[in-house]
């Protein structure tokens, strides 16, 4: 992936309103004192297939259904509509596609934009929404979550030993009240999950795991949520919850259960209705916690002034809102581009999905989705020195906790092995496994009281002295590298 992506992991690693507020100070539009952002054109020509999101001014039946209507009168497919949050995912071959659909809309559609700068890549979804969705319900997964593999012998994990991350977290501890349970369900929406692999097999709900690459409709078939070309998704599972059975390493959370909710395609590219149809998926199927080591594709940043990409940042804020609504606790990664999000001026790299990016002018109405989205808990990294990693974004305010996130050993699928990798994304699934544990030892909490006890139980951390590279401001117990502080798993669960 690229945030986290393929492209800029691979530098860092070895291998409506729903009336949420923000727990971190990101805001929705820019200050009158800031520069308008740079707009970036994006050509939908005749005749080349684009996607679109189209948000429904309200999410009632008799709107939803009139602005389906507008999308197909303007030379549209409806691809999938999420009644629920009022937002169509279409596809159309007309240039004029997004202003057509809003003059059609009888005053049902409040915006409608595209979701990439490039032609669609994966064609249309075949046959009708409706019968795709029936026939979806029908089909059963080939095997069900098994038995959690019984120890081979009484020794710790062989690989466990090189986790000093777990110590740095006090997951050991944390552990002799609860390793979590079963009954927590964790998304990881990401690129794949190995369900093959022996540290992983016995954790993974192949009933609530779910593709969602095939231009944003959801596919439940085995082969649409196993990983195709990373081993990312992998990696972020096996330090979310690597089953404690006496070989490899072992999760913050070895005895929770995971989906596996596959958001990256082959080019590792995470385009809003990919993260949309996750978001909502989890909201539906009463995830728990969602990790999220990704920023959306194809801006690093979403800028609320530029009319081509607000609708996209609307549609994803609704999903995520909808699913938090539902119980859902979403972590995020901060982002590996060294950036302070708290006083954004520019962005040299994106889109990223074209053949060059424009590097453009960015204000605080842009924002990083999903971390800098209401309600998500962002995680910034930080190496075994305790100090901020490198690669991390930081920012006062911008940030809820920090987790290590440099050289941590985790599964991968090559050999259904182990190797270590660093990233921001690195850091996150750290902070999901913590939430994890804490779900299991107290059920009750909702998302608000779980997000307020992770940040209040963390451990304070002053800025270094003197501040190192990036430069920390703030004070102990809330600042810039830290936030909160570093996630501490003991706390979460006493």
């Amino acid at each position: 992936m690229r945030h986290l992506r393929l492209t800029r992991l691979a530098a860092v690693a070895t291998l409506i309103g729903l009336g949420l507020l923000t727990t971190h100070g990101a805001s929705a539009t820019s200050r009158a004192d800031e520069p308008r952002s740079t707009p970036v054109p994006i050509a939908t020509a005749d005749g080349s297939l684009f996607s679109y999101v189209v948000n429904v001014s309200d999410p009632s039946e008799s709107r939803v259904r009139t602005a389906e209507r507008a999308v197909r009168d303007a030379g549209g497919v409806v691809v999938q509509t999420w009644p629920q949050i009022g937002v169509i995912i279409a596809h159309s071959d007309r240039g004029n596609f997004a202003r057509q659909v809003l003059s059609s809309g009888k005053g049902a559609i409040a915006s409608a934009g595209p979701t990439r700068t490039v032609p669609v890549t994966e064609g249309t979804p075949k046959g009708d929404q409706a019968a795709w969705d029936a026939a979806d319900r029908r089909r059963v997964p080939r095997a069900p979550i098994g038995p959690a593999t019984p120890p081979s012998s009484t020794a710790p994990d062989p690989r466990s030993a090189a986790q000093w991350d777990m110590e740095m977290l006090k997951v050991p501890a944390a552990h002799e009240v609860t390793a979590g349970s079963r009954g927590v369900l964790v998304g990881a929406l990401d690129s794949g999950i190995d369900a093959d692999h022996p540290d992983l097999a016995g954790r993974i709900d192949w009933s609530t795991s779910v593709g969602c690459v095939d231009a944003g409709r959801p596919n439940r078939e085995v082969a649409a949520w196993r990983p195709t070309a990373s081993d990312h998704g992998t990696h972020v599972a096996g330090i979310i919850a690597a089953e404690r059975n006496g070989y490899g390493t072992v999760g913050v959370a070895p005895g929770v259960t995971l989906a596996s909710v596959k958001v990256v395609n082959d080019d590792g590219l995470i385009y809003p209705e990919y993260a949309i149809c996750g978001f909502m998926w989890a909201g539906q199927q009463r995830m728990d916690i969602t990790n999220n080591s990704y920023f959306i594709d194809p801006f690093e940043y979403w800028c609320a002034d530029q009319p081509e990409q607000a609708p996209a940042r609307e549609a994803v804020r609704r999903a995520a809102a909808w699913s938090r609504s539902r119980g859902v606790v979403h972590v995020a990664a901060a982002g590996n581009s060294s950036q302070n999000l708290a006083k954004k001026t520019t962005d040299p790299a994106s889109p990223n999905d074209g053949p060059s990016p424009t590097r453009r002018t960015i204000n605080s109405g842009c924002l990083d989705i999903p971390t800098e989205l209401p309600g998500v808990v962002s995680v910034s990294s930080i190496e075994r020195s305790g100090e901020l990693s490198p690669f991390s974004n930081y920012g006062l305010g911008a940030i809820d906790v920090a987790a290590p996130g440099s050289g941590i050993l985790s599964t991968v699928t090559r050999d259904n092995g182990w190797g270590v990798k660093s990233g921001t994304s690195m850091a996150a699934p750290q902070v999901a496994g913590v939430l994890a544990l804490m779900k299991s030892a107290h059920p009750d909490l909702t998302p608000a009281e779980m997000t307020d006890r992770l940040r209040a139980g963390a451990t304070s951390r002053s800025c270094p002295t003197p501040a190192g590279g990036s430069a920390c401001v703030g004070t102990k117990g809330d600042n810039s590298h830290y936030g909160r502080g570093i996630v501490d798993a003991l706390a979460a669960v006493r």
